[in-house]
């Protein structure tokens, strides 16, 4: 958006005697994307814009059109004209955002590397120590208030535990930036359905946890395994529902292509170590964090077991999946599926929720303490 403000494709445009403040024609851009190498083709231009409308980063200006046209029509911005949807999660995003910015620009920053169990961590603070900067920076009026940012951040992967076994205390606890905000992306990302899978193996990934000196068997993450666990699994992922649970619980995947022999028993035990009710998870003060997981779904779902009900848990999560590159993990208990509250629902209206919405699935999880 900026660039193109900066080349003068985005202008006030008139068009039937009136003028459209801050719009660009859809054709123009389309030729930007090709000529400085964000698309390969027309095509994938065509894709990419696409993806922001579906996402509400642009709109027709009149919004007669939900689709984008490689034509001679003006769209906007939301940035631009005000309509951006500033919801919660990306309000606490761009605040986690503007927090890393300010951090990792001063001298003497309290972004350090720290170490724990003898692993080191980037970008490391202790809880007390960023309560004591956020209050000198005038981020928050006392301390009350810069826990409850820090508890917001925490639930919405912005910051985590280094070793992921604490919410955010005003305490010497090590904490980190869970989110390299400073890595570029290429716009043709959004195109790639493995893409939270391949960035989270990569070094430079935007959801990395930073080990300088990572031990093999010495993490916390889900999918670090042996290559072969990983294909076996994997291989599990995309058997089909009635070999994997009976019945009992849904794997949440496309119509399968592959079967294998079941692998499962048809009614798996719960990996629940004691019942948990919903009055349990919502009574103040309960040992329980708030998540919020974004997974992309790839080719064959997602990679994920839900089962039970009133509430529902994470029964099973495959390693080499989407959900556990999101940090999904086995007995969270699922808060709610796009938004919409399922705390009080069983796993076959779960399921239907899931299998019948987009396939970006935005998941609140709820995740014991330890």
């Amino acid at each position: 958006r900026l660039r193109l403000h900066d080349g003068k494709l985005v202008k006030d445009r008139r068009f039937h005697l009136r003028t459209y403040p801050n719009c660009f024609v859809a054709k123009e851009l389309t030729d930007w994307l090709v000529e400085h190498k964000e698309a390969p083709d027309r095509e994938t231009a065509i894709r990419l814009m696409q993806k922001l409308m579906d996402h509400y980063i642009i709109h027709h200006v009149c919004d007669e059109h939900s689709d984008y046209k490689d034509a001679k029509l003006l769209y906007r911005f939301r940035k631009d004209d005000g309509t951006f949807p500033l919801s919660k999660d990306v309000k606490v995003f761009l605040r986690g955002q503007s927090l890393y910015e300010k951090l990792v620009s001063v001298e003497e920053s309290i972004l350090k590397v720290r170490e724990e169990n003898s692993v080191k961590y980037q970008r490391t603070f202790l809880g007390s120590e960023m309560i004591d900067w956020l209050i000198q920076e005038g981020e928050v009026e006392n301390r009350q208030e810069a826990v409850e940012l820090g508890r917001a951040l925490l639930e919405h992967g912005i910051i985590q535990h280094v070793s992921n076994r604490h919410h955010f205390f005003d305490s010497d606890i090590l904490y980190h930036f869970w989110i390299n905000f400073r890595r570029r992306r290429r716009l043709t990302e959004l195109l790639n359905e493995n893409s939270a899978r391949a960035l989270s193996e990569s070094p430079d990934s935007p959801f990395c946890l930073r080990k300088l000196n990572p031990e093999p068997g010495n993490t916390s993450f889900l999918s670090v395994q042996t290559n072969k666990e990983i294909k076996v699994v994997s291989a599990v992922r995309r058997s089909s529902i009635t070999s994997l649970s009976g019945n009992s619980n849904t794997y949440f995947s496309a119509p399968p292509t592959l079967v294998f022999p079941p692998v499962a028993e048809c009614n798996p035990k719960s990996v629940l170590k004691r019942p948990v009710t919903t009055e349990e998870l919502l009574s103040p003060g309960a040992p329980y964090v708030k998540k919020t997981l974004t997974i992309v779904g790839d080719a064959v779902g997602w990679g994920f077991v839900v089962r039970g009900g009133r509430p529902c848990h994470i029964q099973a999560v495959d390693p080499g999946g989407p959900a556990a590159a999101a940090g999904m993990k086995v007995c969270q208990f699922v808060f709610s599926v796009n938004g919409v509250y399922v705390l009080h629902l069983d796993y076959q209206t779960i399921s239907s929720l899931i299998m019948t919405g987009p396939r970006t699935l935005v998941m609140e999880v709820m995740e014991a303490i330890e």
